[in-house]
């Protein structure tokens, strides 16, 4: 269960939300704050861009919502809407030129989870190409389809697959023979404490 699909927003407040009403903004807010910058953290391994792509995410939130059909739809909504903040900042140049630096072995502990195995899995996961990380977070951890994957991407569905594909076995090399069974399992770190599950 991802953090997004475990939140329950009272209809009324999101009739609220739907109508402006500051304190239903604060709700929805509050209520999804750590899951979207989580989300965030994740895919773009950079707390500061994860910062300004949460916060783009609440302005849309914010300012589109008049235009949310369903209510119980909210979740999802706010959850595609900090995906494709995510997905546009991996395809910026700017990002591009950064990947391109000199990788560091230190993992930021903002993100970090205990344990030697667990940080093993992390430092694999967050050496990823960005469109690769994405990929890897979205199908195994979110739950999206390849099929939906493929359309943020604007690409075919074996682009997602290839992408997953790869991703994996280069997690599986990263990490030691006997850790292939946690690659598989690579982005459920987020669960632990502190990270994106909470």
């Amino acid at each position: 269960m991802t953090p997004f699909s475990s939140i329950e927003i009272d209809p009324g407040t999101v009739a609220e939300l739907r109508r402006g009403l500051r304190g239903a903004q604060e709700a929805v807010y509050r209520a999804f704050e750590r899951p979207v910058f989580g989300l965030c953290v994740r895919i773009l391994q950079d707390d500061a861009q994860a910062a300004d792509a949460s916060q783009d995410t609440f302005i849309q939130v914010l300012g589109g919502a008049a235009k949310l059909k369903q209510g119980d739809a909210l979740a999802g909504w706010i959850r595609s809407i900090a995906v494709n903040e995510c997905l546009q900042r991996l395809r910026s140049p700017w990002h591009k030129r950064r990947q391109a630096l000199p990788e560091s072995d230190a993992l930021d502990p903002t993100v970090a989870c205990h344990g030697a195995a667990a940080s093993d899995a992390e430092k694999a996961f967050a050496r990823l190409d960005g469109d690769a990380r994405m990929v890897v977070w979205l199908h195994e951890v979110e739950g999206y389809t390849h099929g939906e994957i493929a359309s943020l991407f604007d690409k075919t569905t074996s682009f997602s697959k290839s992408q997953l594909a790869r991703a994996l076995a280069e997690l599986r090399q990263r990490l030691a023979p006997g850790d292939a069974v946690a690659a598989r399992s690579t982005p459920s770190v987020a669960t632990c404490e502190g990270g994106a599950g909470e």
